[in-house]
């Protein structure tokens, strides 16, 4: 049996946030493109002739909006290691997708655009990344066109996200004019050639400092100087800061040309950790070479159209993952069989045989699986819940036709349990007309979207005065559910929600009766 110790320390699993509009499904198609794994249709290709969606943006309402709205899982190979590349939301409402996402990763890339910096929205994605303590790689793309100055971008990545930035390639020419990188490990110039539409690997030539004086001229001597004063500091990456959190990686580079892109995946590879022992709900670590455990961190339906089927996506914690073998689902202790076992690269997917620590995994039709569990095989385990984001925005939801109650119920039940949106019932109406609550207005959109075109059932959204809530019990919900401007709702896990029409009322109501269980959920205001 192969030991899982040494092949999790080929493992790179990470996950790519950014603003809309970044670039980030770019970048992850290039990534794919120098691992290997994609050929004709990378990058811009897929804008021109045959008009193919990205491999990461496979649900259909992506592909009409040019968004990443929910994630996908992808994995290549590259040099001797395993990549497993999470593609997360790029957009804020869909914030609580990426925490749950970034449960699985072991550090994340930013992508930020070179002419408009650190956006709000960007800001938002970084504190989910915070909460999970993730080690943080930052890319500035689009130094093909007109952009910022290099050096207040790292002033502003430093002033707005408290991280300190390290340069590690450094861009000759301005935002615009994009000759190449100096790389300050070694101090190599690399000059990049452009390829047909960014469809290839880009050229790369190491050019000597005195050659690129004369050819790059006053682009070279200006980088040069500014590489100078970046110089004061060390100009190795300090792992132990990185790891830590402290400090972020920088890179400079064009994903559309493929400038820099290799650089920043070798970079993945030296610098993102290996998996190491996930802690339990008690914060003991379950060692790698422990038998089989896996955490849920994902459920999707109806990625295939022809079956619409369900996948529980679960990222291997310990021990090697054998395709049929017999796992135990730690919420019911009931036996759960793994034939259906696939290793997923966007919309596609492949039978896998066996996996380990890092790599993911997706069950298909494991009914009982929900986002959270764990899953094992002999010392049980259970690992910490996923923690709810604050919802901002409720509406109730009806089927426009009550002829399709049923088809309506399934859908609501399913996008509760793929956590599209939470889903809160009234214990005496249960499914009549239950509350949508979301991070962001565009949940709603996907949801009844969803709903229609997968599940046969349009819905009518009618918005609510409420405005937030918080976690309550059964011996606070008596008299909330007896004031004016509170409700009392509950999800399928039976946490208890109070629905406030005001941050006043609510203000209100904990001065005056500060008994009364009124918890906050994680990342309030953070996706709003």
């Amino acid at each position: 049996m192969t030991d899982p110790a040494p092949e999790a320390e080929r493992r790179r699993t990470f996950a790519i946030i950014s603003h809309p509009d970044a670039g980030k499904t770019t970048l992850t198609e290039k990534f794919l493109l120098y691992g290997g794994a994609l050929t004709s249709e990378a990058g811009s290709v897929k804008a021109r002739g045959e008009r193919r969606s990205a491999t990461s943006d496979w649900m259909e309402l992506e592909q009409k909006r040019g968004i990443s709205i929910t994630s996908t899982v992808l994995q290549f190979p590259y040099r001797d290691c395993v990549v497993n590349l999470l593609d997360t939301p790029g957009h804020r409402d869909f914030s609580e997708d990426t925490y749950r996402v970034l449960g699985a990763a072991d550090a994340a890339v930013m992508v930020l655009d070179a002419a408009k910096g650190i956006e709000p929205q960007t800001l938002k994605l970084f504190e989910v990344c915070r909460e999970r303590n993730l080690p943080l790689l930052s890319f500035i793309n689009k130094w093909d066109r007109p952009g910022l100055d290099a050096l207040d971008l790292i002033d502003m990545v430093e002033k707005q996200i408290g991280l300190t930035p390290h340069p590690v390639t450094w861009p000759v020419g301005i935002a615009g004019d994009f000759r190449g990188v100096i790389d300050r490990r070694n101090g190599e110039f690399v000059r990049f050639t452009r390829t047909a539409h960014g469809a290839t690997e880009a050229g790369e030539e190491v050019v000597d400092p005195d050659r690129a004086a004369e050819e790059e001229g006053d682009a070279w001597l200006e980088a040069v100087g500014e590489v100078e004063l970046l110089d004061t500091d060390s100009t190795e990456v300090d792992v132990e800061s990185f790891l830590a959190a402290e400090t972020t990686p920088t890179f400079f580079g064009s994903a559309l040309t493929n400038f820099g892109v290799r650089k920043l995946l070798d970079s993945v590879i030296e610098l993102v950790p290996p998996p190491r022992p996930r802690l339990d709900i008690n914060d003991l670590p379950r060692p790698l070479d422990a038998p089989f455990s896996g955490f849920v961190f994902k459920v999707q339906a109806n990625m295939d159209k022809a079956h619409r089927d369900r996948i529980a996506f679960f990222r291997v914690c310990s021990g090697r993952f054998e395709r049929g073998m017999v796992v135990t689902h730690q919420p019911t202790g009931k036996p759960l069989a793994t034939k259906y076992a696939h290793q997923v690269f966007g919309q596609d997917r492949e039978t896998i045989e066996e996996a380990f620590p890092g790599d993911v995994v997706g069950l298909v039709n494991a009914n009982e699986v929900k986002v959270g569990d764990a899953l094992y095989v002999g010392e049980p385990v259970e690992f910490a819940r996923m923690p709810s984001f604050a919802p901002e925005h409720f509406s109730v939801v009806r089927p426009r036709d009550i002829g399709r109650f049923k088809q309506f119920r399934k859908g609501i039940n399913q996008l509760d349990e793929e956590g599209v949106v939470q889903v809160l019932r009234d214990r005496d109406l249960g499914d009549q007309a239950p509350v949508l609550a979301a991070v962001g207005p565009m949940q709603f959109e996907v949801a009844s979207h969803r709903l229609a075109n997968e599940f046969g059932a349009e819905a009518v959204l009618t918005s609510t005065s409420y405005r937030v809530a918080r976690i309550t019990d059964e011996e606070s919900a008596p008299t909330l559910r007896a004031m004016k401007g509170v409700d009392v709702l509950g999800k399928s896990d039976g946490t208890q929600y109070a629905l406030f029409e005001s941050q006043y009322w609510l203000d209100r109501v904990e001065a005056e009766q500060p008994d009364l269980r009124l918890d906050r959920l994680i990342a309030e205001g953070a996706a709003g």
